[in-house]
């Protein structure tokens, strides 16, 4: 079972912290949320919804990203490298995909007649 993953940042949250320097990094991320996009090898796709704290804390002056400088690109670089890094959790939104698409797959939806209009039946008259 071989998926794909294309993460989108959906919401940040963002405060002043202090990091091990005593420097105080404004606006630093502290959540992210996000969507993956899963794409099986088989052609089906799914939808993950997923949130990851971060902390400045340990992220030292000369590194920090101001916030009005961040891209997309570097926010999804710091969500892949939580995700990737851990297999567990990386394994978790595959089984949650897939559990998904299976149940989808599963429901099935019929037409029904309206409760106030039924259909009459085999045995019924037709109204006048």
């Amino acid at each position: 079972m071989a998926w794909t993953h294309s993460i989108s940042v959906k919401r940040l949250k963002v405060k002043d912290q202090v990091n091990s320097e005593g420097a105080t990094l404004t606006n630093a991320v502290v959540q992210t949320y996000w969507e993956d996009t899963l794409t099986h090898s088989d052609g089906r796709t799914g939808t993950f919804h997923g949130a990851t704290p971060f902390s400045a804390e340990t992220v030292p002056a000369g590194s920090f990203v101001a916030f009005e400088d961040l891209e997309e690109a570097t926010v999804v670089g710091w969500i892949e490298n939580v995700v990737n890094n851990d297999a567990t959790y990386k394994a978790h939104i595959e089984e949650i995909t897939e559990r998904t698409l299976e149940q989808d797959a599963e429901e099935e939806i019929m037409d029904n007649s309206l409760p106030w209009a039924p259909e009459p039946s085999a045995n019924s008259a037709p109204p006048v």
